[in-house]
């Protein structure tokens, strides 16, 4: 995008014609500087997606991890299939946590739907730290088909690109593979430190739409509401 060619905002937000039923001249002053912010949203969203891709390769995977799935052992070149870009999303799913957690659950709910789609592009698999049997059934108990498991036996990977201690937090990483060198190109860096005040630690943009349906209502996301893993 080269923002020297863009018409201000403002401008765009001009030729919006819309208007309801006994809006006020105060709402419709307001709805038109919000337009505004809006449309400098999607412009910043598209900025930082293409300065995401312009990033030069991340650090060379040079370690042999494994993972166990549903289909036996796996390599993390095994994870990629017949596509040159791999997401992992780890979970919150170890060994000492009775159920899955609701906001890791949240996210892969929505996704579930959407892996078809996702999977023109790229490889999308799921790894936590759980045994496979244990993520078999938690996944057959929510109704999922789709999502590929696989669990971390050992610990190295998450060790590595997750958690250093180990700790049961999720995970968002993307690597590359390109004649055969598998390289770590984007992982999610937002969290406890990079929050402002009143804030839940999260990434930007979320990647659950489940905060940007919330976002559009009056009642917003709140302060203490998260999804559970059923009502």
């Amino acid at each position: 995008m080269t923002s020297s060619v863009l018409k201000h905002a403002s401008e765009l937000a001009k030729t919006n014609t819309n208007r309801f039923p006994n809006e006020s001249a105060e709402y419709r002053r307001a709805r038109q500087a919000l337009l505004v912010e809006e449309i400098e949203l999607r412009r910043h969203i598209e900025r930082v997606a293409e300065l995401r891709r312009a990033l030069p390769p991340g650090g060379e995977v040079t370690r042999a991890y494994e993972f166990t799935g549903e289909a036996g052992v796996a390599s993390l070149g095994d994870l990629f299939g017949s596509k040159q870009t791999l997401v992992i999303y780890s979970y919150m799913f170890g060994p000492q946590r009775e159920k899955p957690c609701p906001m890791c659950t949240s996210f892969m709910a929505t996704w579930e739907e959407k892996l078809p789609d996702i999977e023109q592009r790229v490889a999308f698999v799921f790894v936590a730290r759980s045994p496979i049997a244990r993520l078999i059934e938690a996944k057959r108990a929510r109704g999922w088909t789709r999502h590929k498991v696989y669990s971390d036996v050992s610990g190295d990977y998450t060790r590595d690109y997750v958690s250093r201690d180990d700790g049961d937090v999720p995970g968002y990483n993307v690597f590359t593979r390109h004649d055969g060198t598998i390289h770590h190109f984007w992982a999610g860096e937002m969290g406890a430190g990079t929050v402002d005040p009143g804030q839940d630690p999260r990434g930007a943009p979320d990647m659950d739409p489940l905060w940007t349906v919330l976002d559009t209502t009056p009642e917003g996301r709140g302060k203490d509401w998260y999804p559970k893993l059923s009502y």
